[in-house]
């Protein structure tokens, strides 16, 4: 499939938690950890960055794993996709944000199953912890888009128009079972989110490299039994 890339988009200017995506969870940045962990199903993953200056290490840690980079603005994100699937001759994205270090790696192929099976403009699955998921979206969809939104909010956002108009099909596929927490978040928003993730990465029980997502659930629920605050699971829920 030549045709179709996961596009993982990242940057350092993020207003809650600047330079969040180089931050290190395990002696490895969290940018490092989404490729890896996205990688694992064999699909081509490009770094889509803007073309700040600050990004600059941004782009040399993707190349720095092999891992081809696409510059572009820095709040019209939707533009930035649009170039990176011109650049590279996608039809399809697959939709990845650096600030999801434990990313669900099969959330990828799974979503992309569902996409060939029901005629569709954009998948995503529910049920995912909050910062697991990953989005399936057509690039003639993305195209399409641009020419009608109006609200630049939507344009930061890439997705936000297509999943909500009713001109374009959007499927929320269901998630595995013992995949489905939806009210747990594992993005890193702010500094609160990233101790959190870093406690549950530094767990003796997620010995593996990449940990798979049920035994990260299985973790992070263990650690909200404790004093960490049962508020994180209700947040953004």
């Amino acid at each position: 499939m030549d045709d179709t890339a996961i596009v993982l988009q990242a940057r350092t200017g993020s207003r809650r938690l600047p330079g969040k995506v180089l931050a290190r969870l395990r002696g490895r940045t969290l940018l490092e950890h989404a490729i890896l962990r996205l990688r694992t199903g064999g699909l081509r993953v490009i770094v889509a960055t803007t073309e700040r200056s600050d990004d600059d290490a941004v782009a040399h840690e993707a190349r720095r794993m092999g891992i081809d980079v696409f510059r572009g603005a820095e709040d019209d994100v939707l533009s930035r996709f649009l170039g990176a699937a011109a650049a590279f001759g996608l039809t399809t994205i697959v939709r990845a944000t650096a600030d999801n270090p434990l990313v669900d790696p099969e959330a990828p192929a799974r979503a992309l199953e569902v996409w060939r099976n029901v005629p569709a403009d954009h998948v995503v699955e529910r049920g995912l912890p909050i910062g697991a998921a990953v989005e399936v979206v057509r690039v003639a969809a993305l195209e399409r888009s641009a020419t009608l939104i109006q609200d630049p909010y939507d344009r930061e956002h890439v997705t936000s128009f297509i999943r909500r108009d009713t001109r374009f099909r959007a499927l929320r596929a269901m998630a595995p079972g013992d995949r489905r927490r939806p009210g747990l978040r594992l993005t890193v928003d702010t500094a609160e989110d990233l101790a959190f993730v870093r406690t549950i990465l530094d767990s003796p029980d997620l010995a593996d490299e990449l940990p798979r997502l049920p035994d990260v659930i299985r973790v992070a629920d263990a650690l909200l039994v404790g004093s960490i605050g049962t508020h994180r699971t209700q947040r953004g829920a």
